[in-house]
């Protein structure tokens, strides 16, 4: 199971680089070239920036200038993310320390509780930027097929199927992590019925032996009486 287990970290961490990757990043959504004009420049928007870009290269980038005035759903996508991050690094340090592989982390039965942790941690992870990609998605999608909006209408960005990845990676190397320690409980119950099967079948065997002794140890009859009634019988045939 050590080698899951490293699987699974590497999925995780992999994960973990890939829901970074995805926050940090200003391509969350484009402007969609069917509807735009002019062809020859883009707008980027990200959790973080707002950028414009054109055909000979140039990038200018500035940051939003107000917390209170974003939307609600930027909002709720920053957190979930930044949650994201937070799991997954505290998941990728307790599957270093839970590992069988490495040296730390105490007895096997800790170490597959810091392994079940890891596991949890990297699956709520996953979960966070999920739902973050899906939602920033659903917003895009649902403004881009509304006849009735009538403003800049933005594709999907490069950022979101980077979080999608990211998020599928950390609840696969969660999952595993998880499976990897069921090994040590199936291991520990069967050591458990073993000890109980091998008392009850020492308590079976002893029993017989004590039941002999006490037969042995039980006193001898007392032919006193009979000697008397045999010796009354003599003398009174005389």
């Amino acid at each position: 199971m050590s080698g899951l287990q490293i699987v699974a970290f590497l999925s995780g961490l992999a994960g973990l680089g890939a829901t970074l990757g995805a926050t940090v990043s200003n391509e969350w959504r484009a402007t969609s070239r069917a509807s735009s004009v002019i062809t020859a420049t883009w707008v980027l928007q990200g959790l973080w920036n707002n950028c414009a870009g054109n055909a000979i290269g140039a990038l200018h980038c500035r940051p939003h200038h107000t917390i209170f005035q974003l939307a609600g759903y930027i909002q709720a996508c920053r957190g979930l993310m930044i949650a994201a991050v937070c799991l997954g690094f505290f998941g990728s340090v307790f599957a270093l320390v839970g590992m069988k592989c490495t040296k730390i982390g105490g007895t096997d039965k800790n170490k597959a509780r810091i392994t079940c942790f890891a596991g949890v941690a990297f699956i709520l992870s996953g979960l966070c930027s999920l739902s973050a990609c899906s939602l920033y998605a659903q917003r895009i999608t649902s403004e881009f097929f509304d006849p009735m909006f009538v403003a800049q209408k933005y594709e999907l960005g490069a950022a979101l199927f980077i979080g999608w990845a990211g998020s599928v990676l950390c609840i696969l190397g969660g999952c595993m992590l998880c499976f990897s320690i069921a090994d040590s409980c199936t291991k520990s119950n069967s050591q458990v019925s073993y000890i109980y099967k091998g008392a009850a079948s020492h308590s079976h065997i002893s029993s017989p032996r004590g039941q002999a002794k006490s037969v042995n140890q039980r006193p001898p009859p007392d032919y006193s009486s009979s000697s008397r009634i045999q010796h009354f019988d003599k003398n009174a045939y005389v």
